[in-house]
């Protein structure tokens, strides 16, 4: 990866995203955390990331409105010139009995895993097309292909599977644009919220650097080929 590409990575403050910011940090130039609302996490990111002698900055969002979404984007674009790689990864977890949902767990759902995105995508490739160079990585889910029953996080899996249907869409219309649009998607990590249930042996559980690692790669020059993909990092659970 060229070390003059500039990053923005969603939910960056933990977790995950954290490990895909610091991830990122090692080839790019800069990398822009972004939050909900705690700003303490992500400034420690960014602390992590300027140690590195690279760029960083916190920038707070509420990704499932649009307008903050947009203006989100414009920010880090402001502020490095461009976004060269966008990591969509926001995106927490319901676990509920189907039954009873609620219309605001749907529409929260929905909202965080899959509209967030969306904004983001759709107000980071304008600038991407014109440089006809870019990479977006979605988070998803080791089982979002998986059509079957989830009785316990059915809002959650519902909109996973809606991002990965979104990431093939939007990656058959970039194509030969230089923009490559991917999606990774994690099992069980250590160090993340469980599901309940019976517990997974530590083995078979993955860890945020693993993930990293995948996003990493996607946003290099070398996954130029890759695109509408969705790299399952799960080990072997559930397989």
């Amino acid at each position: 990866m060229r070390e003059e590409r500039f990053a923005l990575v969603t939910g960056a403050g933990r977790g995950l995203g954290r490990a895909a910011a610091l991830a990122l940090a090692r080839s790019c130039a800069g990398v822009a955390v972004h939050y909900l609302r705690d700003k303490s996490p992500a400034e420690e990111t960014v602390r992590s990331i300027r140690r590195a002698k690279r760029e960083s900055f916190a920038v707070g969002a509420d990704l499932g409105r649009e307008r903050e979404a947009a203006a989100l984007v414009a920010r880090v674009e402001k502020r490095f010139g461009r976004i060269d790689i966008l990591v969509n990864n926001v995106g927490p977890i319901l676990q509920k009995p189907w039954f009873d949902l609620t219309g605001a767990d749907w529409r929260r759902m929905f909202r965080t895993n899959l509209e967030s995105a969306f904004f983001c995508l759709r107000a980071a490739l304008p600038g991407m097309r014109t440089r006809a160079w870019g990479r977006i990585i979605n988070t998803g889910y080791h089982r979002a292909e998986q059509l079957v029953a989830f009785p316990t996080i059915t809002a959650y899996a519902a909109a996973k599977t809606g991002l990965l249907i979104l990431t093939r869409t939007a990656a058959a219309a970039e194509a030969g644009s230089g923009v490559t649009i991917n999606m990774v998607s994690p099992g069980l990590l250590r160090g993340a919220a469980l599901p309940s249930g019976p517990k997974a042996r530590p083995e078979i559980r993955g860890t945020f650097a693993d993930v990293a690692r995948a996003v990493r790669f996607l946003a290099s020059e070398e996954a130029g080929a890759i695109t509408g993909t969705n790299l399952i990092v799960a080990g072997s659970w559930k397989m």
